[in-house]
């Protein structure tokens, strides 16, 4: 007896119901429809464009081998796409799509998705009856509160962010807007709030996106005419994060879009979270109603770390990647790497692979040979904690003499140098730069500059070290 339509696609889901999720098949399955079968062409119906990309990205291959097996190798399946022209339902119309081949559909419709890297994202609005779709939230399981080292530079921010964690759109921070310059943390602290929102409360859609991939989706959607789900899309998170939000600047289009959805989420108590290079009121080209929200919530800033932190930092890589590092080696490149914690992580792993190809132990013979050139790749920008650890070791000094009371000449010349050298190549006040020699006050450092500039015009010995000093200064 020849099996009709109805029958052909019971058996097929009787195979895809044992070898999908009982949620994947409630979502994707039930609502189908099968409609009719002609010579090994079973013709089934779907609700929309997403749902027919859906089940052609996620179920093809099982689709395929469930078709051949109940309809021969000839077994084709085709998709009737009830297609909507306007919101309103009215003027369904139906296309038929063979499997696969979606180059098949002539002037039709197609929603987009909104592509982010490698697991594309898919606007669930337009789906009749589904409220939510579980989405991958993008987020790193690397930039965890765990592997994130608190410090002066950064506690507020880290508080902050553990609060939203904790009671997403329930505490005062919202926005909460990270701030702070290349390399200290932003993303991994955002990163860090959304997987902790995750853990805790599992059932939140948690969405963290670049404003440049935003940006993107939202270009593309005002080409295919699907602004509305674009939205809907957005509208419909609990927790959304946006990375680099300064770059909305001069993007008049898009920042109208932005502040419409940002409105919707905070009127609901959504979470927003935001991350910037600058604060609010140093960003150019943004539209005041949006910078005005901005400061609604907190803006919370991170700062340089101190050496301590640095310190803590590299040990808390090293023991994450089950590497041993002499103690001097890691304070030398504590001391070395002052501006940006990736930089600073970037030492460590340039490090470990000079030793690794090279066969040489770590030493700090080795971390100066590598500190000089990677210091030479980088272009650095000179502290005063760097200018310091150059003078200690062209003197062979601890840096801990250089700061302490010590009134021996061989010492004080250092530290004199030191703070020449730090006003001469360093936009730091003299209060600054006394504070970071040991406690000293501004009239200390004018007469440290006094006495290297007196003494470099009549000592030719003492002359030869500050070009010395200059020279690999000047490397950075």
């Amino acid at each position: 007896m020849k099996k009709d339509h109805n029958q052909v696609w019971q058996s097929c889901l009787d195979v895809i119901k044992d070898n999908v999720s009982p949620q994947g098949f409630k979502t994707w399955f039930e609502p189908i429809k099968p409609v009719k079968l002609e010579d090994s062409v079973l013709t089934i119906q779907v609700p929309s464009q997403f749902f027919y990309e859906w089940l052609e990205e996620h179920y093809v291959t099982l689709l395929k081998k469930i078709i051949r097996k109940e309809l021969g190798t000839d077994g084709r399946l085709e998709y009737s796409i009830i297609m909507e022209n306007n919101l309103n339902n009215s003027n369904p119309y139906t296309i038929k799509v063979p499997t696969s081949n979606r180059k098949a559909v002539k002037n039709a419709p197609v929603n987009m998705p909104l592509d982010l890297g490698e697991s594309p994202i898919k606007n669930p609005f337009i789906i009749p009856g589904l409220r939510k779709l579980n989405v991958d939230s993008n987020l790193n399981p690397n930039y965890s509160f765990e592997n994130f080292i608190e410090g002066d530079c950064n506690r507020l921010a880290r508080s902050a962010g553990f609060a939203v964690a904790n009671k997403p759109g329930g505490t005062a921070f919202n926005p909460l807007l990270i701030y702070g310059g290349v390399g200290l943390g932003k993303t991994h602290l955002a990163h860090a709030i959304g997987i902790e929102i995750k853990n805790k409360y599992p059932e939140k859609t948690v969405l963290y996106v670049s404003s440049e991939k935003f940006t993107h989706q939202f270009i593309d959607a005002v080409r295919n005419n699907t602004v509305n789900d674009f939205s809907h899309f957005y509208q419909m998170m609990d927790v959304l994060i946006i990375d680099d939000v300064q770059f909305f600047s001069g993007k008049e289009k898009t920042q109208d879009v932005f502040f419409h959805i940002f409105n919707h989420l905070h009127q609901t108590g959504k979470q927003i979270i935001l991350t910037s290079d600058k604060p609010p009121v140093e960003m150019q080209g943004m539209e005041q109603r949006l910078l005005s929200r901005f400061k609604w919530g907190l803006s919370a800033d991170l700062q340089v770390p101190s050496l301590e932190t640095r310190i803590a930092i590299l040990k808390k890589k090293m023991y994450a990647d089950g590497i041993d590092l002499p103690d001097e080696v890691v304070e030398y490149l504590a001391y070395s790497i002052t501006t940006n914690v990736r930089e600073l992580e970037g030492a460590l792993i340039s490090l470990i692979a000079q030793s690794s190809l090279n066969k040489k132990s770590i030493n700090l013979d080795l971390a100066k040979q590598m500190i000089d050139k990677f210091v030479k790749n980088t272009a650095r920008e000179v502290s005063i904690d760097y200018i310091q650890k150059v003078v200690c070791d062209y003197f062979d000094l601890p840096i801990e003499l250089l700061k302490s009371k010590t009134r021996k000449r061989e010492i004080v010349q250092a530290r004199q140098i030191a703070m020449y050298f730090a006003k001469k190549m360093t936009k730091s006040s003299l209060a600054s730069i006394g504070a970071h020699c040991g406690g000293k006050d501004h009239a200390t450092v004018l007469h440290a500059c006094r006495t290297v500039n007196n003494l470099q015009e009549t000592d030719k010995h003492f002359r030869k070290y500050l070009e010395d000093l200059e020279k690999k200064l000047s490397i950075a």
